[in-house]
């Protein structure tokens, strides 16, 4: 902390010291300068950026999509592959997708929808209840939090 100095004078002590003036806050009245080797604090700070980002996970959505007439082993198959994707951490979107006629018996699609939530109770709960859009019936499963 060495006070209010001129430009001129910090420019020279940071020169005779071989480091940079840095400018920290821009304000009108008495701008706010350091002595710093810029280019250091620039690596440390990507440094910091890129273990900020190795410590992240992200989470991704996996789709799995059925038909109203998928058989049960069919079902259980689908339901094992989700239960493996909540248990590595992501989210899935259940989808129904109606063809033809069977847009008049959507009401059908909300006890399959059910039954899938069921089977994958035990490593996923419902983040949104099955609701249609278009021509399917959409649902998503969260991982269940310990």
């Amino acid at each position: 902390m060495i006070g209010v100095v001129q430009i001129s004078d910090a420019r020279k002590r940071a020169e005779d010291q071989g480091l940079d003036l840095v400018l920290i806050a821009n304000n009108a009245d008495n701008p706010v300068c350091k002595i710093m080797d810029y280019g250091k604090f620039l690596f440390e700070q990507s440094k910091r950026d890129k273990e900020a980002r190795k410590n992240q996970k992200v989470t991704e959505v996996k789709e799995i999509g059925m038909r109203l007439t998928t058989e049960e082993h069919d079902l259980n198959v689908k339901t094992k592959n989700a239960c493996r994707f909540l248990t590595d951490g992501d989210r899935v979107k259940v989808i129904i997708k109606y063809r033809g006629r069977e847009m008049a018996h959507q009401s059908q699609g909300y006890p399959v929808m059910e039954k899938f939530a069921q089977a994958c109770a035990e490593c996923g709960q419902i983040d949104k209840p099955a609701r249609v859009e278009g021509r399917n019936m959409v649902m998503f499963l969260s991982p269940k939090k310990n």
